[in-house]
């Protein structure tokens, strides 16, 4: 689905971060590694959105970015090492341009990982999945 401007304006009020949406100003750079970790959060989360061009702290406001000039590619990338299809969208805010990346949902019964290490959302940082939480994902439709 695509964002229109109205509709980041409203996204941007939001009080706060949460588990499926992450903005980040990243105004001219953000590492892959870093997007790739936050997939897997998120996606472990249900799936949600990474804004990039968005200030993270109230009030947010559009700052643009110039991170990530090939979408596609990046989208790529993604694909190759976490095996989902990440989906992204420009938006041209006269304020600058915003990159949405659009994360699904993991699958039932598999939990998302980058390199061994499966992560979640805690606030607004990114922390290792339980033991325990590990077991209830890879229990998910079991009878």
């Amino acid at each position: 689905m695509h964002i229109t401007i109205d509709e980041l304006e409203r996204i941007i009020q939001c009080p706060s971060e949460t588990e499926v949406l992450e903005f980040n100003t990243s105004k001219n750079n953000f590492e892959l590694e870093k997007l790739i970790d936050y997939c897997v959060a998120i996606g472990n989360e249900g799936g949600g959105k990474i804004i990039l061009g968005v200030s993270g702290k109230l009030p947010r406001k559009v700052t643009g970015s110039t991170a990530f000039n090939a979408p596609a590619r990046t989208v790529a990338s993604i694909h190759e090492c976490l095996r989902i299809k990440v989906s992204f969208q420009e938006l041209d805010h006269p304020d600058g341009r915003v990159l949405i990346f659009n994360i699904p949902s993991r699958s039932i019964g598999k939990p998302l990982h980058n390199k061994g290490r499966y992560l979640m959302r805690a606030g607004d940082s990114l922390t290792a999945m339980t033991p325990d939480q590990l077991a209830d994902i890879f229990n998910e439709g079991k009878p």
